[in-house]
């Protein structure tokens, strides 16, 4: 069974040029036909003018003629007008026949139960219009003048404008290819950029714009701007995904070199001491376990956003305290010092506790790695000083944060040169602020009075639901 083939559609270049052809060539034969019209008109209009004032004229002339031909010259174009008067009553006529055709309804004009009215007629084989008009009481005056004059002045007005609404077809035809070649240029170049981009992979092309001053672009050119800033998102993010690939690959690298080597010693048990065995298999936990956390953080901001889980309305000072504790727990060179405020032990906000949690937890742990033995960590929860949200602090007394630092401190893999020499992968600052950025919460870093780093997370809250 063939398959009907489908119709390509024709491109937009022509279907705009025949649409642009067809309105100026729809526009200049509604122009002529109109110019036709009038001139018609204004042909017949002056002829019926030049008849009624030859009607006047002979009126006056033959007030005391009777019924019969008063004048039969209108055989000849340039002739005065034919004039005949004719009674209401046939047996009123002359012996002599009439030169124009003499109906009832010129025995109505006669007798004045009509209005005069104008007709066509032939003389001698030549077309003639003809007035009919009350004359003197029972007579009626019918006044004729060749009308193929006018006929002729039709047909050339007819055949001259045939000519230019027939010339103005091909100059709509070009003016329509004009408008839509010109009015479509800056799509063919957005079109063959794309394409570029497309057969190239190259980000980095752009639309070339036209120079003129801001704000008076037309919908062409802003459409050429708007592809050119998406561009720039592309290149942006292209890069952004090399840099993390780079970066991962630069980080993973140690950790599976020391896996690695672990795992070739524990091969070699047989030849190790008990005590060099447990070294080694508490090394390999160690590392697996750095290698986990760093994959599954990897996984997380490579999404670029937090996934999407249900919020519930929860106690951010219940959970700082659970982080704290763990904290606790897994530094315990580390005095952790946590002051929770009345107003913001009962404070809520929408949030997913097990992401909230994990932002704690990542302040904490880069806290705790920049605390000297004995150090001191010091956790605040209070309102905020709009009373509209909760602050949360954390600020540690170690070297503190180098103001070249400062404005990179949550990029991803970025680490300070004091931290190069301590464990972790530079993803924790990052995480905590892509999942701030999901809660809808500010985080930011500064350097603690004194010495020392400080970082300041603000969380909206909600109201609170009366019991009951």
């Amino acid at each position: 069974m063939t398959r009907p083939r489908r119709h390509r559609r024709p491109p937009l270049r022509r279907r705009l040029a025949l649409t642009a052809s067809a309105a100026v060539a729809g526009v200049a034969l509604a122009v002529c036909a109109g110019a036709y019209a009038v001139t018609v008109y204004t042909l017949h209009r002056q002829f019926d003018l030049r008849l009624t004032q030859a009607a006047t004229l002979a009126v006056q002339q033959h007030q005391q003629e009777g019924p019969g031909v008063q004048a039969g010259e209108c055989r000849y174009l340039a002739a005065p007008a034919c004039a005949q008067l004719v009674p209401v009553s046939a047996v009123h006529d002359p012996g002599r026949p009439y030169l124009l055709p003499v109906t009832d309804a010129v025995r109505e004009v006669a007798a004045r139960r009509r209005a005069p009215y104008y007709s066509t007629a032939s003389v001698d084989g030549r077309p003639v219009r003809v007035l009919t008009t009350p004359a003197r009481r029972g007579l009626a005056m019918q006044v004729a003048l060749r009308s193929d004059g006018v006929r002729h002045a039709e047909r050339q007005a007819a055949g001259l404008l045939a000519v230019i609404g027939g010339a103005g077809v091909p100059v709509a035809a070009l003016l329509g290819y004009w408008v839509s070649r010109s009015g479509l240029a800056p799509v063919t170049r957005l079109t063959s950029t794309a394409e570029r981009i497309t057969a190239t992979r190259d980000a980095g092309l752009r639309i070339e714009l036209p120079s003129g001053q801001r704000g008076s672009e037309d919908e062409i050119t802003r459409l050429a701007v708007s592809f050119n800033t998406m561009l720039d998102a592309l290149e942006e993010s292209l890069a952004a995904q090399r840099r993390l690939v780079a970066d991962a690959s630069h980080e993973l690298r140690t950790p599976l070199t020391a896996l690695r080597a672990n795992a070739e010693i524990l091969l070699k048990a047989e030849r190790l001491t008990p005590r060099q065995r447990e070294r080694a298999t508490g090394a390999l936990t160690r590392q697996l376990r750095e290698v986990t956390t760093l994959v599954n953080d990897l996984i997380d901001l490579a999404r670029d956003e937090e996934p999407q889980q249900a919020l519930e309305s929860v106690r951010p000072a219940a959970l700082l305290e659970h982080a704290v504790a763990a904290a606790r727990d897994h530094w315990p060179h580390v005095l952790f010092v946590l002051d929770t405020g009345t107003a913001a032990a009962s404070s809520l906000t929408a949030a997913v506790p097990s992401r909230l949690t994990r932002l704690f937890s990542n302040l904490l742990d880069n806290a705790a790695k920049f605390s000297p033995p004995g150090g001191r960590v010091e956790v605040a929860a209070r309102r905020s000083a709009d009373g509209d949200g909760l602050e949360i602090t954390v600020r540690d007394h170690g070297p503190g944060i180098d103001a070249a630092d400062l404005p990179h401190v949550f990029d991803r893999f970025y680490r300070a040169r004091a931290a190069r020499a301590l464990p972790g992968s530079g993803l924790g600052l990052a995480m905590a602020r892509q999942i701030a950025h999901t809660h809808h919460a500010e985080l930011t870093a500064h350097q603690a009075p004194g010495g020392g780093a400080l970082f300041r997370l603000r969380l909206p809250s909600v109201p609170m639901t009366p019991a009951g």
